[in-house]
């Protein structure tokens, strides 16, 4: 038997482990879609499995339960209003660490390394301990209630992290680099714009993906200062709602559960090769 062989062979219990793990983990997910189409009177008499046993029969599945969550219960609103809750919470953060990041690894001024161990202390410090006071910050401002004010916290609360991650990638990047171009007369900002960024590509996409999957699946600032505001209220806060009023609907709230997770699943399996990267950024040179 050739080493390849026996490299190949040795390897199979591995990859059934793997395999084993991975449909067991997608298990919950696969019942949740399955029973989002299923009628309600399916969904009470038997359980979500029963559909493999005749698994062309396409009678078993209608989308009434999609129509009526996105038109009658409002979760088309939630949609659109978690994006507007997100995509600007994923913006403003990275733009901002971005340039700290940049600071912190390149530029020289008084207190550069304090200031930076300051920030990474702040990720210790539990979140839910700044809500009674931002909240009455808010309040006095008029901020509560309003998406300008869940962009802020958002931003808040994601920097620190944000501002780690990218200063340990953008600090591994070539110092000769940079210093060709800083004796070519670029400025900062030139070589923060023409070079930095570009370079810095991976991990900056890995922590949109990471920024934007916390934000959309955030339940408790988004209550705490949005409140119960229909006009403003995201995917989470509509299914919470849709949960105390209609417990016993199963049929309706699988699929406004997975309404809420759609967008995180198409997220995760176009751009999971960058949660890899995100992970690892900035902990190896090369």
């Amino acid at each position: 038997m050739s080493d390849r062989l026996r490299r190949v062979v040795s390897a199979i219990p591995l990859h059934m482990i793997i395999i084993g793990i991975t449909l067991v983990w997608s298990l919950p997910s696969v019942g949740l879609l399955v029973g989002s189409f299923r009628p309600k009177n399916d969904v009470f008499s038997t359980g979500w499995w029963t559909v493999f046993q005749h698994p062309f029969d396409f009678t078993q599945f209608q989308l009434d339960n999609y129509i009526h969550v996105l038109t009658a219960e409002g979760m088309g609103r939630a949609f659109l209003n978690s994006l507007t809750i997100a995509i600007p919470s994923t913006i403003i953060p990275i733009t901002v660490a971005a340039f700290a990041a940049y600071a912190f690894a390149w530029m020289d001024f008084p207190g550069r390394q304090v200031l930076f161990v300051v920030v990474v202390g702040l990720l210790v410090i539990p979140l839910q301990m700044t809500l009674i006071p931002l909240l009455r910050v808010y309040n006095r401002l008029g901020l509560s209630g309003a998406f300008l004010g869940i962009w802020l916290a958002h931003t808040g609360y994601g920097l620190p992290f944000a501002v780690y991650l990218l200063r340990n990638f953008i600090g591994t990047l070539p110092k000769d680099l940079l210093e060709s171009a800083f004796l070519d007369g670029a400025s900062h900002l030139t070589a923060f714009t023409r070079l930095v960024l570009p370079l810095s590509v991976p991990a900056i996409a890995s922590l949109a993906i990471f920024q934007f999957l916390w934000v959309w699946n955030d339940l408790l600032v988004a209550l705490i200062y949005l409140g119960g505001t229909e006009e403003v209220a995201p995917l989470t806060l509509k299914l919470s709602a849709l949960v105390q009023s209609m417990g016993q609907d199963w049929h309706l709230l699988t699929a406004a559960a997975f309404v809420s997770m759609a967008l995180p699943l198409v997220l995760f399996f176009s751009l999971q090769r960058y949660f890899v990267q995100g992970l690892l950024a900035g902990s190896v040179k090369g």
